[in-house]
């Protein structure tokens, strides 16, 4: 059986989602219609009418709908082969519109992509210069020609890519490619590598897939590794976490010494509960029922950020059930030093607006990973910056600062600048003027 190209996949995908909008007016249709007939048929006068035109109503709008389901499904099998005519299958340019509509599209719907075989649905892989990179010792060896035995990995977060590494590169150094990467493969010596995954799957199965990524670089990789440098923002960093808990007896989990975690929601994000309580309302009245279904078609990764799933037993059960939580917390991995960036859009951490909805998407208690509550970790690994938003966490000079310091060698670790003390228990930091580094 040929596979599917990107355009046929894109096909596919528009024709699912239109069929899956009329199956949701219809049913919503429906739903209101039962409303007026219910009560016409308690009527004695008009009872037995009604059910007349109850029938007749039925069957008008069942062929009515039938017939948009059948006209979706035949134009949507010609444009499929037409789209199979002589046109070159090539993945999206790197960093592209079609390409990040790609990545957001595996986002919300990433577990149904590959599930049904689409192309759209991407997979664990080593990216660079926009394209994928065999796991194999001369194909890294070509790709990365200067390897250094210092590796540093960046995991992007949901419904991204590694494209979005280089977000406002040109606002900050008037230029499109200077990245955390490229400045610390300049500043410090190391090797970047970008990691791309389905962001639509449970955070523990890209964690299987992430541990085995890695343990075949460091296998494969040009010069032995001595060091490895985890980079992780949003849900990249509970694929980090979820990948050190599945890989503890690899190898590659002993050549990690760092772990950046950038706005990563350790402890769940507020959206994707409000998300879970507003389908599990929708679902307790039959006109709104439809919503509740079409709500919570959201991929199995988005629901895994309710409570920041790291495991499979995390998620087992019922997914839709009202704000259950986590069965357990996952250490953090010992032998490696762990960091965590909050960002709040508001310039004082403690501001009320600042409190209540963080970075946009993920509040600064679950970014900083519950420091009281569940992950212990020395004060001067947690940074605060605001005013900053979550995607502006993926490459600012100012986080990128802080990093350095902790990374750099040249600083001891009791004495490196900046650190918190037990009064206010955090660093604080506000971002300076843009410049050029």
């Amino acid at each position: 059986m040929q596979r599917p190209t990107y355009l046929q996949g894109a096909i596919d995908t528009a024709t699912a989602a239109l069929a899956g909008g009329v199956a949701t007016v219809q049913e919503v249709h429906a739903a209101i219609a039962r409303k007026p007939f219910s009560v016409l048929r308690a009527v004695p006068a008009v009872g037995d009418s009604s059910e007349a035109v109850r029938v007749v109503h039925d069957g008008i709008t069942s062929l009515v709908y039938a017939g948009i389901g059948t006209a979706i499904t035949v134009v949507g099998s010609a444009a499929r082969v037409a789209a199979g005519l002589g046109v070159p299958d090539r993945e999206p340019h790197a960093g592209s519109l079609a390409d990040l509509a790609m990545a957001a599209l595996n986002g919300f719907a990433g577990e149904r992509l590959e599930r049904e075989g689409n192309p759209l649905a991407s997979r664990m892989s080593l990216r660079h210069a926009g394209r994928m990179v065999p796991l194999e010792h001369d194909a890294l060896a070509a790709a990365f020609p200067t390897a250094s035995p210092c590796v540093v990995v960046f995991v992007h977060g949901l419904a991204s890519n590694e494209s979005l590494w280089r977000f406002q590169s040109q606002r900050h150094y008037q230029n499109s490619d200077t990245t955390y990467g490229s400045r610390l493969e300049r500043d410090l010596g190391y090797t970047a590598v970008y990691v791309r995954y389905n962001t639509g799957l449970h955070i523990s199965d890209n964690g299987r897939q992430l541990s085995g990524l890695l343990e075949c670089l460091v296998a494969e990789w040009p010069v032995p590794v001595e060091e490895l440098v985890l980079v992780g923002h949003s849900m990249g960093g509970l694929v980090m976490r979820s990948a050190t808990y599945y890989g503890t007896r690899c190898e590659w989990v002993r050549r990690v010494r760092h772990l950046f975690y950038l706005g990563s929601p350790h402890l769940g994000a507020p959206l994707e509960k409000a998300a879970n309580v507003t389908a599990w309302l929708l679902g307790h009245f039959d006109t709104t029922r439809p919503f509740a279904k079409l709500l919570n078609r959201r991929s199995v990764g988005i629901k895994d950020l309710r409570f920041g799933s790291l495991r499979d037993e995390d998620w087992r059960g019922d997914l839709d059930a009202l704000l259950v939580p986590r069965t357990g917390d996952v250490p953090l991995q010992e032998g490696a030093a762990h960091y965590f960036i909050a960002a709040t859009v508001t310039r004082r951490r403690r501001h009320p607006v600042g409190v209540a909805i963080g970075d946009l998407l993920v509040r600064e208690a679950s970014a900083l990973g519950g420091r009281v509550q569940r992950m212990e970790f020395p004060l001067e690994n947690g940074r605060h910056f605001g005013p900053m938003n979550h995607l502006e966490l993926l490459n600012h000079p100012d986080v990128y600062d802080q990093m350095h310091r902790w990374l750099s060698p040249s600083t001891p670790r009791a004495a490196r600048p900046g650190s918190a003390t037990v009064s206010d228990g955090l660093q604080l930091s506000r971002p300076r003027q843009d410049k050029q580094h």
